[in-house]
């Protein structure tokens, strides 16, 4: 039997490095614990997911803690939306990944793990990231730790306040 070891999932599991409130209003006050924040700006930011689905995971999200794309005022969108082109760019040239996954998920029915602060997902995927080990095992492998990948994307959101 083989093994596949994970050792940070632990604190996952157990749940003790949890922060109290809105993991995405902490990163954009600056008391993001885990040092995942690549760049806050005026009206967004972006930081790593530390659950990812691929390598590169990123989520883009509003300062205000608002549930609704209606609630965005019009330079709050296109801060947005302009901070997810520029994590698709920095994806690309530090990564180059096949395609993108770029989406939001509305509502707890929709798969939203944290539906009352809207957030883009942008997740680069390449040819084969769904192996036997995601079908089968039921186990996805993320081949390069998250500080490591968070070090080669930070540069490109170096220029956000």
């Amino acid at each position: 039997m083989e093994s596949l070891w994970a050792p940070w999932r632990m604190t996952y599991i157990l749940d003790e490095d949890k922060a109290a409130g809105c993991i995405f209003c902490l990163a954009g006050d600056g008391k993001g614990a885990d040092d995942l924040v690549l760049g806050v700006g005026i009206h967004a930011l972006v930081m790593m997911n530390k659950y990812p689905y691929n390598n590169g995971h990123l989520l883009v999200a509003p300062r205000r803690h608002l549930p609704s794309l209606n609630d965005l005022g019009q330079d709050e969108m296109c801060d947005l939306l302009d901070l997810v082109r520029r994590s698709i760019n920095a994806i690309k040239q530090v990564m180059n990944p096949a395609g993108f996954n770029v989406g939001l998920n509305l509502g707890r029915a929709a798969g939203a793990g944290i539906e009352e602060h809207l957030h883009f997902h942008v997740v680069p995927r390449w040819d084969g990231d769904t192996n036997f080990m995601t079908v089968f095992g039921e186990v996805r492998v993320i081949p390069e730790h998250i500080k490591a990948t968070r070090d080669k994307l930070r540069p490109f959101f170096a220029d956000l306040k």
